[in-house]
C-alpha cells in the first residue's frame, strides 16, 4: 500500500473509533453540607455516597461499580496511604477497584476526569468520581502548612510564600495590568454570598454588604477575610454510567459532554504571566471541542474562586469575558443569578459554599447535576439552563480540570 493509501486508512480507523466513542451521563450525584462535620473521613464519605445513591430515580446498588476514584490531599496526613480503599469499603464497593487521585484542589475534578474516561474509553461501565477532605481538626498553624504543600516547597512555601500571599501577588499584577481595583473583587464576594445563602449545604449561609466586605480584615495585601474563602470539612460523590445504561437508571441524565485539563509551571515566577491561568485555558479549549460548543453556550459555572481574584481571572481564561475585562465583568454584576449571559457560581462557590480541597472539584459536579435536573432550591434556580460547567483548579493554577455539562445527549 502506497504512503496516502495507508494514511487514508488511518483516517477512516480514527473516523470508527471516534464514532464509536461512548457517551458519559451522569445519574446520580450528593454531598454532605460543606462546613464543621461532626464526621471523621469514613462518615462523610459514607453520607456524601448515600445521597449520591438516593439521588438516582431507579435502583442502584454499590456492588454494580466497575471503578471508584477518589480525590484527596489527605489534609493533615490523616490517611495518606489507601485512602480510596478505606473509604470504598465503608460504602458497599468493598473489592471494586479503587484509586486516591491528588493533584491538589483539583484532586475531584481530576477524578471526575479519570472516571469519564475510564468510561468513554469503553474500560467501564459504571463508575464513582468523588472527593473528600477533613480540614478542620487542625490548628490554624498546621492549616497554613497544609494548605502550602500545594506550592513550590522550596522556591515558595519555605522562602515563607502563603497560599493568600500566592494570589495576593496576582492580585496586585492585575490591578496594575488592567483598569481594576479592589472594589471588583468585593463585588465577586458580594455576590457568592448572596448565592451561598440559599444554599442548604453551604458553609457560609450569610449575605454581606458591599462596605462589610471592603473593610474586612486584611489577610495579605491587597485580600481581605472576605476575599478568602473557609476552610471546611465536607465529601461529595457522582455516579457516571455508559450511554447505553443511563436510561436503566432515570429518565433526566444529565450529560458529561466533554473533559478537559491542563497544567501550568508550579512556581509563580516559572509562569510568562501570573495574571491568567494557561491550566485553565488549555483545558476549557479541550473541554469545549469534546463537547462541541463554545464559551458562549454555557448558562452556568461552577469556578474555581478560592480567592476572588480567581474568579475574575477564571471569568477571563474561561471566556466569559476578554483579556483584562474581568473585573468590569464582576463590576457590572454579569455573573449575579439569572441576570446576565452567564451566572457564575450559582452554589455561593468556594468563597460562600466551602473548600475542603479534595471535595471541592465533584462538589461543583453535584450543584449542575442538581441545576439542571431543578432540583435545587427554588428561589436559586437558574431560568432555562442546558448547558453547565465546572472549572476546579489545583493550588495556584498548575493543574486545572474543566467539564461541561448538558441536558442533551
Amino acid at each position: 500500500m502506497n504512503p496516502t493509501g495507508i494514511f487514508h486508512r488511518l483516517n477512516q480507523m480514527l473516523d470508527s473509533i471516534g464514532d464509536n466513542m461512548v457517551d458519559v451521563a451522569m445519574v446520580g450525584a450528593g454531598q454532605t453540607k460543606f462546613g464543621n462535620h461532626p464526621f471523621g473521613l469514613k462518615g462523610m464519605w459514607s453520607e456524601a455516597i448515600e445521597k449520591a445513591i438516593e439521588s438516582v430515580d431507579n435502583d442502584f446498588h454499590p456492588k454494580s461499580v466497575d471503578e471508584a476514584f477518589v480525590g484527596s490531599i489527605a489534609f493533615g496526613g490523616s490517611q495518606l496511604g489507601n485512602t480510596a480503599a478505606l473509604l470504598t469499603e465503608h460504602s458497599g464497593m468493598g473489592g471494586v477497584s479503587v484509586r486516591r487521585v491528588e493533584n491538589a484542589c483539583a484532586s475531584s475534578g481530576f477524578a471526575l476526569r479519570d472516571a469519564w474516561m475510564a468510561i468513554k474509553s469503553g474500560q467501564a461501565d459504571v463508575v464513582v468520581a468523588g472527593g473528600i477532605e477533613k480540614m478542620n481538626d487542625l490548628s490554624a498553624s498546621r492549616k497554613r502548612y497544609w494548605l502550602g504543600v500545594s506550592g513550590d516547597t522550596e522556591w515558595e512555601r519555605l522562602a515563607g510564600l502563603t497560599f493568600p500571599g500566592t494570589y495576593a501577588l496576582t492580585a496586585r499584577r492585575y490591578f496594575h495590568e488592567f483598569e481594576s481595583t479592589h472594589d471588583d473583587l468585593v463585588h465577586v464576594s458580594v455576590k457568592n454570598h448572596m448565592h451561598g445563602f440559599q444554599n442548604e449545604v453551604a458553609h457560609l449561609r450569610k449575605e454581606i454588604s458591599f462596605e462589610k466586605a471592603k473593610s474586612g480584615f486584611m489577610v495579605a495585601d491587597p485580600l481581605t477575610l472576605y476575599d478568602c474563602c473557609p476552610t471546611s470539612d465536607g465529601a461529595s460523590a457522582v455516579i457516571l454510567v455508559a450511554d447505553h445504561l443511563a436510561h436503566q437508571y432515570t429518565d433526566t441524565p444529565v450529560w458529561v459532554k466533554g473533559s478537559g485539563a491542563g497544567s501550568d509551571y508550579l512556581a509563580l515566577h516559572d509562569r510568562p504571566s501570573i495574571t491568567q491561568l494557561r491550566a485553565t485555558q488549555a483545558a476549557a479549549k479541550k473541554a469545549y471541542s469534546a463537547a462541541n460548543i463554545s464559551a458562549g453556550d454555557v448558562d452556568l459555572a461552577e469556578v474555581h474562586d478560592c480567592f476572588t481574584i480567581a474568579e475574575v481571572l477564571a471569568t477571563e481564561d474561561l471566556g466569559f469575558a476578554a483579556r483584562g475585562m474581568g473585573g468590569k465583568f464582576a463590576r457590572d454584576g454579569e455573573g449575579r443569578r439569572n441576570e446576565g449571559s452567564v451566572t457564575i457560581n450559582a452554589s455561593g462557590g468556594l468563597k460562600s459554599k466551602g473548600h475542603p480541597l479534595g471535595a471541592t472539584g465533584t462538589g461543583q459536579a453535584v450543584e449542575i447535576f442538581k441545576q439542571l435536573r431543578n432540583q435545587v432550591e427554588p428561589s436559586r434556580q437558574i431560568r432555562d439552563a442546558e448547558i453547565g460547567l465546572t472549572h476546579n483548579v489545583g493550588g495556584s493554577g498548575a493543574t486545572c480540570a474543566v467539564h461541561v455539562y448538558g441536558r442533551e445527549r
